[in-house]
């Protein structure tokens, strides 16, 4: 008779979690690499950033 230790239920949640956020923040970054508005918004923040300093 085999015996194993099953992983916590609060373990696996946690790692479901941790890779949920993971993708949807991969996801989050090609969305905004690919779309030329946020693309154009992230040039103007930075140039505005140039001329603050």
């Amino acid at each position: 008779m085999k015996s194993y230790n099953k992983t916590a239920p609060s373990k696996l949640l946690a790692k479901f979690d941790n890779e949920l956020k993971d993708l949807l923040a991969s996801d989050l970054k090609s969305f905004m690499n690919r779309n030329p508005f946020f693309l154009r918004r992230k040039l103007a923040m930075a140039n505005n950033t140039l001329f603050v300093a």
